[in-house]
Order: structure tokens, then C-alpha cells, then sequence
């Protein structure tokens, strides 16, 4: 269990570093990759230098042998989830910082550029089960609240259900938002809840992942431990054998990981924790432009 005052100088540092990331540089891109996303209809008027050729109406346009543009309003808010894996494998780091802390940042950096946009956020927390609820509001000291609890919270559980988290989120959230599932994603198949969360929902999967579950070194005999299943096992990391296999195995769970998300036609992301997670964020955010 973390030192009160200890969580009080990380939420300090994680609100100076995210609430100037939101504000400065993602605030025009949050706004154009996820305001888009609730638009309603407004009216049709004549087409105007500049105007999005994509919103061009064919069949006024056809009716009148000029160019017409559907123009649309943007809903006054919207509900911004976060779904954040809690689990012990979070907890593990062998580069900058733990997985949980990395999670935590960007979770707090999406918190925070959804209330410059007048948008709610709310966080769900999860392992192998529902830790915990934060209903959806507004305000700077609801996201200072979430940030806490992001980084003190301890779950009552260590394994992980990515499955239940996305069941969960479609069942409480009755209208649409779009929703951050952040994790490591390190559990069993979760595609057939993942597509029926993702019709209702505008789904966003970030992945978070530490170099050394990608790859060992050559270190000699180690001893390593599975977080969530408290297992322990010998690893002689000299034999580039065991490398190779390692590592092939990871490749291979990254493809089926990769896979699902396509399938499923969820936008995502995967991010180390060594690298700038900023630059991850913001080829997201274009992506979706």
C-alpha cells in the first residue's frame, strides 16, 4: 500500500505533466478525432471553398447541378470511458517505469483534454473482475480523484478478464461513448465481447507492453516469476535457443492481438514502456482524423 502523502506528490507530478499535454498538444486533435464521432445533421447549403468533399450531399447536389454539403452539429457532450487493467502485470518494468505507471499518465492525459472539451469521463477499473466504478462527470477535481485512484488503488484481484471489463462497459454505459480500453492484454481470447461492446461503443485499445516481454537477455540462468499466477520458472537465458523461442512466441501473440482488433474494426495502439508515449498518442488521434 502506497504512503498517502507519496500518492499526493505523484498525482501533483502526473497533473503538471498531462494537463500541459492535453492542453497544448492534443486539444485539436482529441477534438477533431473524437468530436466527430457525435455529430448530428443539420441542414444541407451550397458547397464553399474549403468545405469537406466527404460531406458533399449527391443527391441535391444532382437535383440542382451544383454542389451541395451536408452540415453537421456537434453534440454538446459526450462520455469518455476508461477501461484500465489493474491486474500484476502492471505492475511489472524493466525500462523507464512500471506498465501501471505508463497506463496511469496516458489515462490521465485523455482525462484531462476530455474536460477542456466539456466532455464526462469515467473510469472503470478491472482485473479478472470489476474493481471498481467511477460514474461518469465532469470537472477538474473528479480527473484528480480518477488520477488517485489510478495510482493507489490495489485490487482485490491479480488476474486478468479483459472479456468481463468490455461485458461490464456495455451493460452500465447505456449511451454511446467512446471508451479506452488500456492493458497489457495479456489473457485469453476476448473478440465476440469486444465486437458487441464496439457496436455500441466507439472502442480504442492501448496496449502497454515492457521491452523485456518482447525479448531476454543474455544473462545467464534466471529465475522469473508470473505475476498473476504467482508461478515460478528457470529460464536459462543463454541459449539463443530459448531466445529465439521466446521471442517467436511473443511475435505470435502480438499478431493475434493485432488480429482481433481488425477484425473486430477497433482502433489501436501499442506502446512500449520506454518509448514516448506522446508521439503513440498522437498517430492515433491523426489516424482517426
Amino acid at each position: 500500500m502506497q504512503d498517502t502523502n507519496e500518492i499526493i506528490k505523484k498525482v501533483r507530478k502526473i497533473e503538471i505533466k498531462t494537463k500541459g499535454l492535453s492542453r497544448n498538444i492534443f486539444a485539436g486533435e482529441y477534438h477533431t478525432a473524437f468530436k466527430g464521432r457525435g455529430m448530428t445533421f443539420a441542414e444541407v447549403r451550397e458547397y464553399q471553398y474549403g468545405d469537406d468533399i466527404r460531406n458533399i450531399d449527391w443527391n441535391v447536389t444532382a437535383r440542382f447541378n451544383k454542389p451541395f454539403v451536408k452540415v453537421f452539429e456537434e453534440e454538446r457532450e459526450m462520455t469518455m470511458m476508461l477501461l484500465v487493467d489493474v491486474s500484476a502485470s502492471g505492475d511489472f518494468g524493466t525500462q523507464v517505469q512500471k506498465k501501471r505507471e505508463m497506463m496511469a499518465e496516458i489515462a490521465a492525459t485523455i482525462a484531462f483534454s476530455a474536460i477542456q472539451n466539456n466532455d464526462k469521463i469515467g473510469v472503470i477499473l478491472f482485473s479478472d473482475k470489476i474493481e471498481k466504478f467511477i460514474s461518469p462527470q465532469k470537472g477538474k477535481k473528479h480527473v484528480l480523484y480518477i488520477i488517485r485512484e489510478l495510482l493507489g488503488f490495489e485490487p482485490e484481484s491479480q488476474k486478468t478478464n479483459v472479456e468481463d471489463a468490455l461485458v461490464y462497459l456495455t451493460n452500465v454505459i447505456k449511451k454511446r461513448c467512446t471508451a479506452f480500453v488500456i492493458s497489457d492484454f495479456i489473457d485469453k481470447d476476448f473478440r465476440q465481447s469486444l465486437t458487441i461492446a464496439n457496436r455500441k461503443h466507439d472502442i480504442v485499445a492501448m496496449q502497454i507492453y515492457d521491452k523485456r516481454e518482447s525479448e531476454l537477455p543474455s544473462v545467464g540462468l534466471i529465475k522469473v516469476k508470473d505475476a498473476e499466477t504467482g508461478e515460478d520458472m528457470w529460464i536459462d537465458t543463454s541459449s539463443a535457443k530459448t531466445r529465439n523461442i521466446y521471442h517467436s512466441n511473443w511475435r505470435k501473440r502480438q499478431e493475434n492481438i493485432r488480429q482481433t482488433f481488425s477484425h473486430c474494426g477497433v482502433d489501436y495502439t501499442s506502446i512500449s514502456t520506454d518509448e514516448d508515449y506522446v508521439k503513440a498518442l498522437m498517430k492515433l488521434f491523426q489516424q482517426r482524423m
